[in-house]
């Protein structure tokens, strides 16, 4: 089993695909199998690292408040561990918060940026009131791990979605119910998008930056992302349309995979040299 010793915790990982790296970052409670589809389009082109974060999946679960700058640090030592320089990095909801903290504090170690579904945090996020009262609610620490999963569904995917795509449905049930992660994650975790706050130091990102996120997103709306794209110099914006939160977990239509590849090709080390 691929454990790395980084810092104070052991990081669970995984490599797959060859190539320039890639380090995919899963957001809030998400351990990094919940972003396999995306993945596996991925690693055709490039070697795709993901880890498990701190307090999910088969990584270490220390019971702390965690917060974006720290889970940078574990990205940073998962790179030394793995005798990596530099690497492309891909951060979706709370990983991109993490990515973001990422770029700022290591710089130098960054290629390209990838940031999905996510906001810059602080007095400047957009934010939608329904899903901030779900995410509070104390009774859904009380749910059993399926039935949270199952309620965490309409929040992800448009309804359209679900109907038409019962396998990703469920196959995301069923990657969250394999290795779930405790209440105090959560509680940990919630620190995470809470203190997190980059708007005003995102103008220091000068790596070339996409910037993706769903119309229809219910849990990090749009216009977040649209923040992210002004505040940072020369990055690019894509706003897929009739995707929800979840575009990250799931892409029947090949539309995100395809837009991050394109990204990744124009701005590879390879097509830097020709």
């Amino acid at each position: 089993m691929p454990i790395a010793k980084v810092g104070d915790i052991n990081l669970y990982y995984e490599v797959h695909g060859k190539g320039e790296p890639l380090v995919l970052i899963m957001g809030y409670a998400q351990r990094g199998g919940q972003g396999a589809e995306l993945r596996d389009k991925l690693a055709g082109k490039y070697r795709v690292i993901v880890p498990d974060n701190r307090g999910t999946g088969r990584s270490d679960k220390p019971e702390i408040p965690y917060t974006t700058k720290m889970m940078a640090g574990d990205i940073a030592g998962l790179l030394d561990a793995l005798g990596i320089g530099t690497a492309n990095v891909l951060g979706y909801s709370m990983g991109g918060m993490i990515a973001q903290e990422f770029a700022l504090n290591y710089p130098g170690r960054l290629d390209n940026l990838i940031l999905g579904a996510t906001h810059c945090g602080g007095t400047q996020t957009v934010r939608n009131p329904e899903w901030t009262a779900f995410l509070f609610n104390p009774e859904n620490a009380k749910l059993p791990v399926e039935d949270m999963a199952r309620a965490m569904i309409p929040w992800i995917w448009k309804k359209e979605f679900v109907k038409n795509n019962p396998d990703a449905v469920e196959r995301f049930v069923a990657v969250t119910c394999e290795y779930p992660a405790p209440p105090q994650t959560f509680v940990s975790q919630v620190n995470v998008a809470m203190t997190h706050d980059t708007y005003d130091r995102l103008p220091d990102i000068k790596s070339p930056v996409l910037i993706i996120a769903g119309m229809e997103d219910l849990m990090i709306p749009h216009e977040n992302s649209k923040i992210l794209a002004d505040r940072i110099p020369n990055a690019e914006l894509a706003i897929i349309e009739n995707a929800g939160h979840g575009l990250f977990i799931s892409d029947p239509t090949g539309k995100v995979s395809e837009t991050v590849l394109d990204f990744l090709r124009r701005h590879s080390k390879a097509h830097a040299k020709n």
